[in-house]
């Protein structure tokens, strides 16, 4: 259903993927997906993907927390500013 949905909404961005990289039609859909779902992530989606991915790499919560709050304001959609005490939350509810 998605690579349906991304192929018949994004027909042009497909075609320009496949004419200026070394990928085929199936590779560039893939791709298509998986960008949309990287800027589908909400907020507290984002926040805990990031607290693992982060926390994986041996970082300790306070680095992780301030990592985070630097980097919501880059996001696509950014949320409104966020406290550290309201990122934790999102994280241990």
């Amino acid at each position: 259903m998605l690579e349906r949905r991304s192929s018949s909404l994004h027909e042009d961005l497909l075609d320009h993927l496949v004419r200026s990289t070394p990928l085929n039609r199936g590779e560039a859909a893939r791709v298509v997906l998986d960008v949309l779902a990287y800027f589908d992530e909400t907020t507290e989606e984002f926040v805990r993907r990031r607290h693992r991915e982060l926390q994986s790499g041996g970082l300790t919560n306070a680095d992780i927390f301030e990592r985070i709050a630097a980097e919501l304001p880059h996001r696509a959609v950014a949320p409104p500013e966020l406290s550290l005490r309201q990122l934790r939350r999102m994280v241990y509810g």
